[in-house]
């Protein structure tokens, strides 16, 4: 059995529907966390029926219910280690599966880019447990081609994709820089106030910005410039090759059986 894991971001539900078009023995699974934009509901509703195959809702097992829940509870926001709530939201909750069901592949939705393929590479080295298949890099399909397969399968995306983000992750990443928070302060004010009081309580910020001479500084941000950062670069939709058959570069398992007289394309 292998599991594809579903992100609610268009590349990840790309990467579910080759899975599943691929192989027989696909279970697809999100992480469900309370701080997602609540259009995602929809967004997994849709992809079911057009993947044609169920998404199974998991979520962590000490009971956070979002990063908010996680920096509190553990007085820590991102540092050396990466971000706490990555790893007690999503992290942990892939390995309590992964002992739980022992797949024999993972199924993930990292894109063609360069910085993508450099993760998925990280990423195999260091989980080569995980048996990692990037369905989207195998077949060379960038992001944009993925809003593109999304919207011609007549799948509005995401609304943190609308908005205008790059990624339809948390909202109120803390890994966000400055340009996303001021973003966030303009379309989720109290995402911002949130999370700038949060910082004060724990005496952490998401934002750290070099300092001459070496080292950093913390950047709260109840004293963020609203006008600081580079604002988020929106995903815009291109089709490419696919605009005309979804998927016709992928050898559909059908085919060698119409070969060997075993099918017949009226029963296709």
């Amino acid at each position: 059995m292998k599991v594809a894991w579903f992100s609610a971001g268009i590349t990840s539900a790309v990467a579910c529907k080759l899975a599943v078009e691929a192989y027989e023995d696909v279970e697809l699974y999100y992480i469900h966390i309370g701080s997602a934009h609540k259009d995602n509901e929809r967004f997994i509703r849709e992809c079911e029926a057009w993947i044609g195959s169920k998404i199974n809702v998991v979520t962590n097992l000490k009971g956070y219910s979002d990063q908010f829940d996680v920096i509190r509870h553990t007085k820590y926001i991102n540092g050396a280690y990466g971000a706490r709530c990555t790893l007690e939201l999503k992290k942990q909750v892939r390995r309590n599966l992964e002992s739980e069901l022992s797949p024999t592949n993972q199924i993930f939705g990292f894109e063609y880019s360069k910085s993508e393929i450099n993760r998925a590479i990280r990423f195999k080295e260091q989980h080569p447990d995980t048996n990692p298949f990037f369905p989207l890099i195998d077949q060379r399909l960038t992001k944009e081609e993925c809003a593109g397969i999304v919207t011609n399968a007549g799948i509005e995306l995401p609304a943190m994709y609308r908005l205008g983000y790059n990624n339809n992750n948390c909202i109120g990443c803390v890994k966000g820089k400055k340009g996303y928070w001021n973003k966030i302060r303009v379309d989720f004010p109290e995402i911002f106030a949130e999370m700038a009081i949060a910082e004060r309580e724990v005496g952490a910020t998401c934002i750290k910005e070099d300092i001459s001479g070496g080292g950093s500084r913390r950047v709260y941000l109840d004293e963020l410039d609203p006008s600081e950062g580079r604002t988020p670069s929106p995903v815009i939709p291109n089709c490419g090759m696919f605009c005309q058959v979804e998927f016709a570069h992928i050898m559909d398992k059908r085919v060698e059986k119409i070969i060997n007289n075993e099918l017949s394309i009226c029963e296709v």
